[in-house]
């Protein structure tokens, strides 16, 4: 979506009682629907983790090191092309909404018992602990499901949405869902709907299900060249069929798309359906306290930058102006398969099929990342042999192994199965006199910058205590290269210090 609880509180005070029920009043005669009350929730903020360049481990006496991206560098993406085609994606950060984050929220919400607070995910997200986002306050998570390509109109799984219904449940978040729709057509509408009927059938979806439409004035599009008529029969073929097939439908877009009917024709859907409008004001919710959209509306995403515990990237945050006592019982009685999470979900593979050998040494994970979370199986040494099947754009290979699954950084792989590594101790171009580094740099003397940000390192290492971050370069900061190992380290000159980064994250001057 768009860069897209609370039970009666007793009180001991009769005059707080008083002014809980005015107040209950007048937001009812305000947005003029009934809410379901919920249980209050306490929240606690949490800071961010510092970022730190991913990945970056190998063996320290061989003074390597892993390459790949910060945080912000893991571009979305998915492992296969048809999900690197996802139209959402496109979508991700058009509009900016406020900075939020919880912790505000519940300041302001727990006055209003009709008011619950959610999020809508999506594998934009990563690999979400849904336990630390229950325990931040959220009582509801919107999960998007699936979506049409732009390119070959097919339907595709969101691959982190079973894990995100299976986990939100388990710790006591109420799930809705919805679609992401590129639909040309009202038969192609019913198809989203069934789909997504029978996706999520087996999952307690207390929630609305609703309908997402967005991009369709890009001439990229499949939509394009639509009118305003044709877009909202297909919405209401898909909200219809999501009616027939016994969950509440719900109508998701941007306020300026639906003022005076813009693009769709919201008043023939609002008469039948709940609308979810997206509007971003400089000052998020609770500050500002209710959209500017002029219609009636359930739901508000109300900024696309929102910060909660247990969420590795800026999430949409979202006002519901209605709740439920009770978690609704699965349309299927069949239980659902136990997945687990996707830690491709924020990496984007190239799928490839080739046999690799190690430079030297590589770790083998079983993630693409080097946090907390990201294991250590073992090691591939040069002159063994793994099948690659995936190349990231953020410097991590998927290799197979016995059957197994695991990741090591690309740049300390080569398709040359008989490389053999150059012994260490024989000549090469000295870098720099005698100073106990054993990587060695070819001379060059260039202008170099980051492609999007890169730790600098007194030593090519981040396994040897003493390889301390001196500085970070961003892009657009001009340095000069000095040297570049065969290994993947570049030597560089910054302030009169001699540092050294990751030279798969710089670009020349062009």
């Amino acid at each position: 979506m768009k860069p897209k609880g609370f039970s009666k509180l007793l009180f001991a005070i009769p005059f707080t009682v008083l002014a809980a029920a005015l107040l209950f009043f007048g937001v009812k005669l305000f947005l003029g629907r009934d809410a379901e009350e919920k249980a209050p929730v306490s929240v606690e903020k949490v800071e961010a983790e510092p970022l730190e360049d991913i990945p970056r481990e190998f063996p320290e006496e061989e003074g390597q090191e892993e390459t790949a991206s910060k945080e912000q560098e893991d571009l979305p993406g998915e492992a296969d092309q048809t999900q690197a085609e996802d139209p959402q994606e496109q979508m991700v950060g058009e509009e900016e909404g406020a900075e939020a984050d919880m912790s505000e929220v519940q300041t302001g919400a727990g006055e209003n018992a009709n008011v619950t607070i959610g999020i809508d995910v999506a594998r934009y997200q990563g690999v979400i602990d849904w336990q630390q986002v229950a325990a931040s306050g959220v009582q509801f998570a919107m999960v998007r499901v699936g979506y049409r390509t732009q390119s070959g109109g097919e339907i595709c799984e969101d691959s982190t949405a079973k894990y995100n219904m299976q986990e939100a449940t388990k710790n006591g978040i109420k799930i809705g869902a919805y679609f992401f729709s590129t639909a040309v057509s009202e038969a192609e509408a019913k198809e989203e709907a069934d789909w997504t009927v029978d996706y999520i059938s087996q999952y307690q979806i207390t929630y609305p299900v609703a309908y997402n439409c967005e991009g369709y004035s890009s001439e990229g599009s499949r939509q394009f060249g639509l009118d305003r008529a044709a877009r909202s029969d297909a919405a209401l073929a898909f909200l219809d069929r999501i009616s027939e097939r016994g969950y509440t439908p719900m109508f998701y877009a941007a306020k300026n798309e639906m003022e005076g009917d813009r693009d769709w024709d919201v008043s023939a859907i609002s008469a039948k359906y709940k609308i979810w409008v997206s509007q971003y004001p400089q000052v998020p919710f609770p500050q500002t306290e209710k959209s500017s959209y002029s219609k009636s509306h359930a739901m508000w995403q109300y900024t696309n930058r929102g910060t909660i515990p247990g969420i590795p990237k800026n999430v949409d945050m979202n006002v519901a102006y209605f709740g439920y006592d009770e978690t609704a019982a699965a349309l299927n009685s069949e239980a659902p398969e136990e997945v687990a999470a996707n830690v491709e979900a924020l990496v984007n593979f190239t799928e490839v099929d080739e046999t690799v050998t190690a430079k030297d040494v590589v770790n083998l994970r079983d993630r693409p990342g080097q946090g907390a979370d990201s294991v250590v199986l073992g090691t591939l040494a040069n002159g063994t042999t793994a099948q690659r099947t995936g190349i990231s754009d953020s410097g991590w290979s998927r290799l197979l192994i016995d059957g197994q699954k695991v990741y090591a950084v690309s740049s300390f792989l080569t398709t040359d199965t008989s490389y053999v590594t150059p012994d260490q101790t024989a000549a090469q171009v000295p870098a720099v006199p005698d100073n106990g580094i054993k990587t060695q740099f070819a001379s060059v003397n260039e202008s170099v910058t980051a492609k999007i940000e890169v730790n600098l390192r007194t030593l090519p290492s981040v396994t040897n205590p003493d390889a301390a971050v001196s500085a970070t370069l961003k892009y657009g900061e001009w340095i000069t290269r000095t040297g570049i190992s065969d290994n993947g380290w570049s030597r560089v000159e910054y302030n009169g210090q001699t540092l050294y980064c990751i030279s798969s994250y710089l670009s020349t001057a062009p």
